[in-house]
């Protein structure tokens, strides 16, 4: 089940669930030679020269230090939603297990499309397994979409133009996949437009929603199941 949520750049949520899946979280292999990708820093798109807007932008993402449990790194990015791309993927690691992934990418366009009301666009995919009880909660969705919004406003984050969805799944396996027979999924997908050219606080805010999708406690708290 998906709820939908204000959005105005569907097409750039529609190009990352396509490149989500050409390029997993747990993507590592280095890219093969020729390819042109070693002639770029990691985890941008190429081009001959970088917009101040778009190079400050990255600077910013690339200056946050996550909580230990978040483990960041850049991804080759999309090449084709914007003329500048920048990737990053994100694991959720809790007691040993991976419990959420997450991809952000940032898109610069010069032009300023109409959609994004800007001319840098953030887009985020992110996943986690929740417990049944949970997946089964009409209101799932709507605080699944107020953990981005609250995250946002609690790092003073400034943006405009942000919509997404937030998908409850419930899977059954059957035969020889590993695993519980039935599992939950909550994913949440939205894309906004940043005012702000140093990125940080949303990248901060983008660590918080993938903390909360993943059920971690606060910083500094221990969970009673820690102790």
């Amino acid at each position: 089940m998906s709820t939908v949520f204000p959005i105005r750049s569907g097409a750039a949520l529609r190009a990352l669930r396509i490149w989500s899946d050409l390029y997993s979280v747990r993507y590592r292999r280095a890219m093969p030679a020729g390819t042109g990708a070693e002639e770029y820093p990691p985890g941008m798109a190429p081009s001959t020269a970088l917009p101040h807007t778009f190079a400050r932008a990255v600077v910013g993402l690339r200056a946050v230090r996550p909580r230990r449990e978040i483990l960041l790194e850049e991804l080759p990015p999309p090449q084709r939603l914007a003329p500048y791309a920048f990737a990053l993927g994100a694991t959720v690691m809790r007691d040993g297990e991976e419990v959420a992934t997450g991809r952000l990418v940032l898109l610069h366009d010069p032009s300023g499309p109409p959609a994004w009301d800007g001319t840098l666009r953030l887009v985020t995919y992110v996943t986690a397994e929740v417990e049944l009880e949970m997946a089964a909660d009409p209101m799932l969705a709507a605080v699944g979409w107020s953990w981005l919004m609250d995250a946002l406003a609690a790092h003073d984050a400034h943006y405009t133009a942000a919509g997404g969805t937030v998908t409850q799944t419930l899977s059954t396996r059957f035969g020889e996949l590993a695993g519980p027979p039935t599992a939950a999924d909550l994913e949440v997908r939205a894309s906004w437009t940043p005012l702000d050219e140093d990125l940080t606080a949303h990248l901060h805010a983008w660590c918080a929603l993938l903390s909360s999708t993943a059920g971690l406690p606060p910083p500094g708290v221990t969970s009673i199941g820690d102790i």
